[in-house]
């Protein structure tokens, strides 16, 4: 199980957290080059990494609740009947749910709503970047952090956070140039081939 989750971690990390500026790039790369590039087969892979990622993702988590040794960590009915019962299963129907109307091909081929999914699938990831940001703000409270050394903390945070969102949205333009150039090699070998 810890193969699996160092897996899952990389794929995260590398991919899934930068589907939103990947569908973004390919937006902008569609309305700037108005079908030039293969943008709806680039955001049909898309579709079906996400699909594939929700079904293995969900596939390993039941396996975790029935057969784990901790059962913290898989605690569900705590989390759905709780006091923020209401918070958990809406992030639970985006991350599982929500992703699987991709299997409609006429929503899967609309790229807003990719990102509507994309978001939803990591909405838990999210709100918890936000409220560590929001947090951050109000820690006047505690000793010894008062005035500048309250103040540098925050830039710090605030600095930190800004460079991983930036390099998140590098890291998306960056899979969308490559992707497109692949599908570009693709279609001129088929060109080629057609024509030989």
């Amino acid at each position: 199980m810890e193969l699996y989750k160092r897996i899952v971690a990389i794929f995260d990390a590398n991919l899934i957290y930068c589907l939103i500026p990947i569908i973004l790039t390919l937006i902008y790369v569609e309305l700037i080059f108005k079908n030039r590039f293969e943008t709806k087969k680039v955001l049909n892979l898309i579709r079906w990494t996400i699909i594939f990622y929700t079904i293995i993702t969900w596939t390993f988590y039941l396996i975790g609740m029935a057969t784990t040794e901790n059962p913290e960590e898989y605690a569900f009915i705590n989390r759905a009947t709780g006091p923020y019962a209401w918070a958990y299963w809406i992030m639970f129907v985006s991350a599982i749910i929500l992703p699987l109307t991709l299997f409609i091909k006429k929503l899967a081929s609309k790229f807003w709503y990719v990102i509507l999914v994309a978001f939803g699938m990591k909405s838990g990831m999210y709100f918890e970047r936000f409220v560590i940001i929001v947090t951050s703000f109000h820690r006047d409270y505690l000793p010894g952090n008062r005035n500048t050394e309250l103040e540098n903390g925050n830039v710090e945070l605030i600095d930190l956070f800004a460079l991983s969102i930036g390099t998140l949205f590098f890291q998306g333009v960056i899979l969308t140039i490559l992707t497109l150039g692949i599908f570009e090699i693709i279609k001129q070998k088929k060109t080629v081939h057609k024509t030989v």
